[in-house]
């Protein structure tokens, strides 16, 4: 329960000021988020047994001050200290995407099919949108994977492990990071499928017309 107006360590706190002040089991319980039972049961050591006390004055959570005036008057409800220094927020981590038991043997399929329909992926979007390894795009792609034989290409959508806004969104920046580097190079890109599958299909019909002659 550990949040901006009740301290960082609740239990212990109130082990401290049950063991160190005058304070209402009420009085300690509301500063530090517990029931006043539980701070009962800290008081009759059923509760938080081997937890050593932490002096919330030392920690600059709770004035000296305020605990004499509140033992004085139980009605007094105890507020954290202003903190001295400002401390930024911490910038959580992005967790990796979760994917449920049942579906992680659909991975490789995943893979398969965005190797095969997706080539301007890089592996870094591929682990980012269906959250598999380096090591097994590596495998798939150079058909070391044990299970090679076995694999069918299944767009992740179908499989459940991303949505089609996230396939899309992820296509979409694939691409505009294949035209950058197609911009740099001086290069044109890849061409689209139609007419790389128009060419082989009259490159196939112009050798069957020269067997025929």
């Amino acid at each position: 329960m550990a949040n901006n107006d009740k301290p960082l360590m609740p239990k212990a706190t109130a082990v401290w000021l049950v063991e160190n002040t005058a304070l209402t089991f009420e009085q300690i319980a509301d500063f530090c988020g517990l029931h006043p039972l539980e701070v009962k049961g800290i008081a009759d050591e059923d509760v938080a047994k081997g937890i050593k006390g932490l002096d919330p004055v030392i920690s600059g959570q709770l004035a000296r001050e305020q605990i004499e005036e509140a033992e004085k008057n139980p009605r007094l409800r105890l507020k954290m200290a202003v903190p001295k220094h400002k401390i930024p927020p911490v910038k959580q981590k992005r967790a990796p995407r979760y994917t449920p038991v049942s579906k992680r043997q659909d991975k490789p399929d995943a893979v398969y099919w965005i190797l095969r329909n997706h080539p301007e992926f890089s592996d870094a979007d591929i682990v980012k949108l269906v959250g598999t390894t380096k090591s097994t795009i590596q495998k798939i792609r150079d058909r070391s994977h044990w299970n090679i034989a076995n694999l069918k290409a299944v767009d992740p959508v179908t499989l459940g492990l991303c949505t089609q806004l996230e396939l899309d969104l992820a296509v979409e920046r694939a691409g505009e990071r294949r035209d950058r580097l197609a911009r740099r190079t001086g290069g044109a890109g890849l061409r689209p499928i139609a007419e790389t599958t128009a060419e082989l299909t009259a490159d196939a019909g112009e050798e069957g017309g020269a067997e025929d002659e």
